[in-house]
């Protein structure tokens, strides 16, 4: 086994595909795992969920999800843009280990898109109205009735549910949204967290906004592309993963060699409808390898438990429980170390960091919460 595939898994991976680093390694150099996930939503949007594992290279597991309506040519131009890719990945010695496709009707039923986006997702999709913690004096300042009597009468529904009841479509229920806001019925009881009231029918509902994001994965005939790639991280470091292969978040702004930047210059030739932004701008890249592990234990589930993912391993034999991994894979806040009590998004606490350093701080994390939420 050469040097640096200590773990079983890792050297089969490594064998079954052409794309690997250079093995000219000594027992002593260290590197990294990382993992990263691709998906597409509007207009070709690959989002590059970044994800870590440990051991002596430096993986990246991705999901490329192409959202094939927006394509000129759905078939050819779903090849362009994952030839695109491939092509950079090799360019930059970054190997592909595994590839597969996630359909958009299974997003959907599984709701890999709201546990991906839970802060949000988690008030207009997966938790019912009365398990919100509604801030009862806000809500009755803003829409002059009390919640208890709305909740008691059914008057509230998440947004999937009053698209569902409705029957209407995601941009439909966006619309009505909007009427909402422009009228002054809506309020926002926290970060990524609002109600709106739908004077039409008389009843409120919560992060409608969401619905139209979440239509561009589920929608019938849309598909996610995964690959799984491995990369040096003597050579390549999490933040230039991000910052380099894949370009800043303006793709206007991104250096011509990045995948954001060359996708910005070729979006016609690869079929996209329009030109891509910063909201549609092409590739996104998970900030660490904590977060990677959270989307990939959420969308590749049934390959990576938290017990089996290599950064999951890693963490849980440092110490840090499984029940503190799940809570802590929705980006919670947290007790900064250090910073007298103050807390901030966990996911903020490690971006772009590489995975050692990224565990101990993880670690240092835990060890600075109160008891009974570590």
């Amino acid at each position: 086994m050469p040097a640096g595939f200590q773990s079983a898994f890792v050297y089969a991976a490594a064998l079954a595909h052409t794309i690997l680093m250079h093995h000219q390694t000594k027992h002593k150099r260290k590197y990294a795992l990382a993992s990263a996930t691709w998906l597409a939503a509007a207009c070709v949007d690959l989002l590059h969920l970044s994800d870590s594992l440990t051991q002596s290279v430096q993986f990246t597991h991705a999901i490329c999800p192409i959202h094939s309506r927006r394509f000129a040519k759905p078939h050819a131009n779903r090849h362009f843009a994952i030839e695109a890719i491939k092509k950079k990945f090799a360019d930059c010695e970054i190997g592909i280990l595994k590839e597969g496709e996630i359909t958009g009707e299974e997003i959907d039923e599984k709701q890999y898109i709201d546990q991906h986006y839970y802060a949000i997702a988690s008030k207009a999709t997966i938790l019912k109205p009365a398990a919100l913690n509604i801030p009862t004096d806000k809500f009755k300042a803003q829409f002059g009735e009390e919640w208890s009597d709305v909740l008691a009468k059914g008057r509230a529904l998440n947004a999937l549910d009053t698209k569902a009841k409705l029957g209407i479509s995601a941009d439909e229920i966006d619309a009505k949204w909007g009427a909402a806001k422009k009228a002054g019925k809506l309020i926002k009881f926290g970060g990524g967290f609002y109600c709106g009231y739908l004077q039409d029918y008389d009843m409120y509902t919560f992060n409608a906004f969401f619905m139209t994001m979440r239509g561009n994965f589920t929608a019938p005939g849309t598909s996610i592309h995964y690959f799984v790639v491995v990369f040096d991280a003597a050579k390549l470091s999490w933040a230039d993963f991000r910052g380099k292969v894949l370009g800043p978040t303006d793709p206007a702004e991104a250096p011509a060699e990045s995948l954001r930047g060359s996708m910005y210059k070729d979006w016609k030739a690869l079929g996209l409808s329009s030109t891509p932004n910063t909201g549609d701008n092409c590739v996104h890249a998970s900030a660490s390898p904590f977060e990677g592990f959270a989307e990939r234990t959420n969308w590749l589930k049934g390959a990576y438990s938290f017990a089996s993912d290599p950064f999951g391993k890693m963490m849980l034999d440092a110490g840090i429980p499984e029940a503190t991994l799940k809570a802590w894979s929705v980006d919670p806040q947290v007790v900064i170390p250090g910073a007298d009590g103050k807390k901030g998004s966990l996911f903020d606490q490690v971006e772009d960091m590489d995975v050692y350093e990224c565990l101990a701080k993880l670690v240092e994390i835990y060890k600075a919460q109160p008891a009974e939420v570590s």
